[in-house]
């Protein structure tokens, strides 16, 4: 798999001069022309880009998904995610991509928490939607960073590094709104998420599948694994894995309750391989072991 590995290489390829800087760029897209290469093809980019977009077109494949490039306003992709263009089809427009290295983030606190901002690894047909006002603001913080490329100094990575900081969770914002004003949606998505668990445990699935992942239900509803999360928490206050947990405990504790299932017996039913792990689960969530929990029934 080809490799675009360096901000200057990438520049290269939108047939831009070289970067101010060797680990951060701000690229108007409107001055960007792709070059004729085969790298396009199948390619991974070394470095996260944010993109924020008018009027571009083509088509784009990133990880598993296929995306519109001329849907959606601000994009997100982390490194080392394989992409396909189509170049026959693709126009710059206008608009911004802010790439920059991992390296950039080193001896900074950026690099231990940006793994947390979900939307690097979304399911990429779930691009963000701005108004007027959020895409200005953007827009504000790219120019600073364009123009703080300018002064390399000792300051540079910092000052450089709080904008992208306060860029990213203006995304974060404006991902949760984004969430909340598609309410009709996301309950239809709620609600096929708890038909998929409930189907997982009231079938032979558990023990032909093993335990519930978040993967698993991921993948049946078409979402990234912190897509989904980040869907749940916003509106239930809890993640994927603390959903599957919580169910796992009611159907324990209906089974404990009602059958004369030993617990290794219960454990199985639901997936686990090891009874152990089960009883550490179970007595982690509800503070008594299963038996303690089947005696308080008796």
């Amino acid at each position: 798999m080809n490799a675009i590995n360096s901000v200057s290489e990438f520049h290269r390829l939108l047939s831009l001069p070289e970067p101010r800087h060797p680990l951060v760029s701000v690229i108007n897209l409107a001055d960007s022309i792709f070059l004729e290469d085969d790298i396009w093809k199948g390619f991974v980019n070394r470095f996260y880009c944010v993109a924020l977009k008018r009027e571009a077109k083509g088509k784009i494949r990133y990880g598993q998904q296929h995306y519109d490039y001329d849907k959606g306003v601000l994009s997100f992709t982390a490194p080392n995610q394989v992409q396909y263009l189509d170049l026959q089809h693709m126009e710059c427009g206008s608009g911004y991509l802010l790439i920059f290295h991992p390296d950039f983030l080193l001896a900074h606190s950026l690099a231990s928490t940006i793994n947390s901002y979900g939307f690097f690894s979304y399911a990429v047909n779930e691009a963000l939607h701005l108004s007027a006002e959020e895409e200005a603001d953007l827009i504000t913080i790219l120019n600073k960073i364009d123009k703080e490329c300018l002064h390399i100094d000792k300051h540079t990575q910092e000052i450089i590094l709080s904008q992208i900081k306060l860029l990213l969770n203006y995304s974060n914002r404006f991902y949760e709104r984004q969430f909340i004003t598609r309410k009709n949606h996301n309950h239809q998505l709620l609600a096929k998420f708890e038909h998929l668990v409930d189907e997982y445990f009231d079938t032979d699935a558990t023990t032909q599948q093993g335990l519930l992942t978040v993967q698993h239900i991921a993948e049946r509803m078409n979402l990234s694994p912190n897509y989904l999360s980040d869907l749940l928490r916003v509106h239930t206050g809890q993640n994927t894995q603390q959903h599957i947990h919580e169910k796992l405990i009611e159907k324990a504790k209906e089974k404990l309750s009602t059958t004369n299932l030993s617990v290794s017996e219960i454990a199985y039913a639901l997936g686990f391989e090891y009874a152990q792990s089960f009883s550490t689960l179970f007595k982690k969530k509800t503070e008594m072991s299963p038996l303690e929990f089947r005696q308080s029934f008796n």
